[in-house]
């Protein structure tokens, strides 16, 4: 059974500017999918209509067989308790120390009193902080638990960000670049806990990149997107210059 579903996805933007066109594929729970292409190409686009953070102007988007394309409300904040996201900027709260932040993740599987009571005074339940310990440890991270988040590095921010997600138990995750400011030492690290988290706890993982070295080296499947279209859709094997000319440079090639 699919996890995601995405069927003829458009997006206009004012203007007439066409971010996505007609975009179509599925993954099941097997899947490490890389996003590959060109800044402008509808990659985070793409990421931000599947999780609902923009409404797709025509086509369907299911998850788990859900047609989530035009729900709203409280509706919409129920499904996105199962969509985790990751993004290039950690959105993490600086001033707080690492358990903490990771702990605010479990805030979107609460009723709005205890979000309430939670982000105010700060109290979790031992059965999350004890959950919280455990995503830190799957990331490496539990020498920094008490530590001030402003204290780390970028590499160790992103992990931070990662686990405050897996305290979603989310049943997919969309990683929109979130290596694009990292040094090659981080980048290799942060892919390699996503690609760990991916196997051990069979969570697919949507992840969009620039660079086709990295897609090479962790996906199972790259889709190749130029100008709001796929153009590829493959195995690493499958990759060829050709097909990379394809995404970067498009029909001009």
């Amino acid at each position: 059974m699919s996890v995601v579903s995405v069927q003829n996805l458009t997006k206009i933007f004012p203007r007439n500017t066409c971010a996505l066109k007609n975009v179509s594929f599925q993954i099941d729970s097997n899947t490490f999918l890389v996003i590959l292409g060109p800044s402008g190409a509808g990659k985070s686009t793409l990421l931000r209509s599947i999780n609902r953070f923009v409404t797709p102007t025509s086509g369907k988007i299911f998850l788990n067989d859900q047609d989530i394309t035009s729900v709203h409300g409280k509706k919409l904040s129920l499904i996105r308790k199962n969509i985790g996201m990751i993004f290039q900027q950690y959105n993490l709260i600086e001033r707080l120390d690492v358990l903490t932040n990771v702990l605010i993740g479990s805030l979107y599987t609460q009723p709005t009193f205890n979000k309430l009571r939670s982000c105010v005074f700060h109290t979790f339940s031992k059965l999350e902080k004890n959950q919280a310990l455990d995503c830190l440890n799957l990331l490496g991270l539990m020498d920094c638990a008490n530590q001030r988040v402003d204290t780390l590095s970028g590499g160790q921010k992103q992990r931070v960000a990662i686990a405050r997600t897996l305290m979603q138990n989310p049943r997919i995750i969309l990683a929109d670049e979130p290596v694009a400011s990292l040094d090659p030492l981080n980048t290799s690290i942060v892919l390699d806990y996503l690609k760990k988290i991916h196997e051990t706890k069979h969570i697919p993982i949507i992840i969009n990149l620039h660079q086709a070295d990295l897609a090479k080296k962790y996906a199972h499947r790259i889709i190749g997107m130029n100008c709001g279209e796929i153009v590829f859709d493959g195995t690493l094997n499958e990759l060829t210059n050709v097909q990379l000319v394809s995404i970067y440079q498009g029909n001009k090639a």
